[in-house]
């Protein structure tokens, strides 16, 4: 729902889908114009034109017209349709039948408050009606309607009309649809469009009108725990101003100064100091669909993609989920390809880890022994994250429940989260790298007793690279020249190594060929350095995950880790001798060497 501003009105976004000539531009333009919704002349304006160009006139004709008015350059696939009926403003999205445009049927019911699924009396359901059906659950649109429409071609038979409605119900209950009603109608004989017709007087409900009228103007987003996807953070430090301001679009609920909210993943918590907004300024609450940023009290780690909510409504945090997925690419999707997750304002690596079935949607058949997922095709599947991700269960908060897929910079397809799963993707990997690792006889223990050392994992993270580059070697030098067997592995070496094929930008994958190497570092007994530039929490325990059973050690040199992260802060232009201590306590080095 969208409020205008300089009139105070509120107004509903209204998307009208259905299989291809199914009807859905016929009943919008005999329904705008019987209820005087049009501008003026613009009837008469069509039936001119067709008469003087010999044809005879269809509503359909209408709307295409009043889109190319207000497409203004846009593709006719995506227009709206702006009109007023009584005192409600709507935006009416006539989203393309046809399988090919399902991506714009797609972005048309995402801005939708509500929808109406357009069926034909005689051709019944199609595989494009419950292929809608499937997308408006996905995209969390409540308040659907059903409109069986060309019932003047069936002789307007209430048998028909019963048994279209009973399966169809019984196939979006399974979505969790429940259609606020299923109205008959004839598009062309205006029947039921603005009153009641003679022709179904078996039927008592509302007419399309009345069931436009009846839409709820109140945004069910408020009936939700409260949640902000963070899309980021600002600093201000000019002129004493010291403000710390996390900025995002409340997704669900309301937020109050003074609530104590919790960051997801990463669990950091503090108390709302301040609202910040443009217009109006400093309100004492923010509600769903409101952009707004806040100030805490509390200088906590907080970064883009992750999700604030109040403590007692926490969302889950997993690297994997059970999902419904929905695949619009015509290249597959398939197993061990690493994809781009959007999940709320989070951005991750994804990969499909297990198929547990797949439906055709053009057959609408079952499949369970699938190694991919096909264009349109309907899939419940596992998905796994290298890093953790917050978000709530379809079932409980469809807001935040759903996802997109991205492929070579397009979406391609999109979900809701049905159920979290224990391990990660990236647990699974280790446990089974491990299980098959072929073990030398000599234990990396017993490699590096030969040094008085045991094998160890040095990271140095913070803001510098020089800075971080100078730690290492010095540390690495000196206790080379103790006796110790150490080295240092710089990143510059990797990009320029191993990691030469992927993308520099590829940060993520880069973590993983590290922590590869530093399990294979720690099997020869080192005590081996590295550096990471402002490593953040997820990446220390993705590092810390993959590199098992190899021990990391944190030198934080002014990063923006919490405190409990790293094993040892190092002041700025510090001696490195005094990391002997900390190698000492750690007994990593035996004492009497040093």
């Amino acid at each position: 729902m969208k409020k205008d501003m300089k009139n105070n009105k509120q107004r509903l976004s209204i998307v009208m889908v259905g299989h291809v000539d199914h009807g859905k531009s016929t009943i919008l333009g005999r329904l705008l114009s019987e209820a005087g919704a049009l501008p003026k002349g613009k009837l008469e304006q069509i039936k001119e034109y067709c008469r003087t160009n010999a044809r005879e006139f269809e509503y359909a004709y209408l709307l295409d017209a009043l889109k190319e008015e207000q497409a203004q350059g846009i593709t006719i696939d995506s227009a709206r349709i702006f009109f007023k009926l009584e005192d409600k403003e709507f935006i009416c999205i006539d989203a393309p039948g046809h399988v090919e445009f399902i991506k714009n049927m797609v972005t048309g019911a995402s801005r939708a408050d509500a929808a109406f699924i357009v069926i034909d009396a005689k051709e019944g359901i199609k595989e494009n009606s419950r292929r809608h059906g499937y997308l408006l659950s996905f995209l969390g649109v409540k308040q659907v309607v059903v409109l069986i429409n060309k019932m003047d071609i069936i002789d307007y038979s209430e048998e028909q009309y019963r048994n279209i409605a009973e399966n169809f119900d019984s196939f979006l209950s399974g979505l969790g649809i429940k259609p606020l009603e299923y109205i008959p109608v004839s598009g062309r004989n205006g029947d039921n469009l603005v009153s009641l017709s003679d022709m179904t007087p078996w039927y008592s409900g509302p007419s399309v009108k009345e069931a436009f009228l009846a839409f709820s103007n109140y945004s069910t987003r408020l009936e939700y725990p409260f949640r902000l996807p963070v899309q980021d953070v600002y600093k201000f430090t000019r002129l004493g101003d010291n403000r710390r301001i996390i900025a995002g679009t409340v997704e669900t609920g309301t937020l109050k100064k003074g609530d104590h909210v919790k960051v997801f993943p990463s669990g950091a918590e503090s108390t709302v100091a301040n609202i910040e907004t443009l217009y109006p300024p400093g309100p004492d609450e923010v509600s769903a669909g409101i952009a707004t940023g806040i100030t805490l009290t509390d200088s906590i780690y907080v970064k883009r993609g992750e999700l604030l909510a109040k403590e007692e409504d926490p969302p889950s945090v997993a690297y994997s989920f059970r999902v419904s997925l929905f695949w619009l690419a015509p290249q597959p999707l398939i197993k061990e390809k690493k994809y781009i997750l959007r999940l709320n304002a989070s951005r991750e690596a994804v990969y499909l880890t297990d198929i547990i079935s797949v439906v055709d949607s053009s057959e609408l058949s079952t499949e369970s022994n699938r190694d991919y997922i096909g264009q349109y095709d309907i899939s419940e599947c596992i998905l796994s994250t290298v890093k953790p991700v917050a978000f709530d269960l379809y079932s409980s908060n469809p807001y935040t429940g759903r996802f997109v897929i991205i492929d070579q910079y397009e979406i391609s397809g999109g979900g809701v989260i049905l159920e979290t799963i224990g391990s990660s993707h990236i647990d699974k990997h280790v446990d089974m790298r491990e299980s098959a690792w072929r073990k030398n006889q000599i234990s990396p223990i017993c490699r590096g007793q030969r040094f008085s050392q045991k094998p160890q994992v040095i990271l140095f993270t913070g803001k510098n690279l020089e800075e971080l580059d100078r730690y290492a070697k010095e540390l690495g030098k000196r206790l080379f020249n103790k006796g110790w067997n150490s080295y240092y592995l710089a990143m510059d070496n990797l990009l320029r190594g191993i990691d030469y094929d992927i993308l520099s930008s590829d940060r993520e994958e880069h973590l993983l060929r590290l922590g590869e190497l530093l399990r294979l570092l720690y099997d020869t007994g080192l005590v081996v350095l590295t550096v990471i530039v402002d490593a953040d929490i997820y990446e220390i325990e993705l590092l810390k995950k993959i590199s098992q059973p190899a021990k990391l050690m944190i030198i934080d040199t002014d990063s923006n880790l919490p405190a409990n992260m790293s094993d040892f802060k190092l002041e700025r232009n510090a001696d490195i001798s005094v990391l002997d201590g900390l190698l000492r306590k750690k007994s990593i080095i035996e004492e009497y060497n040093i």
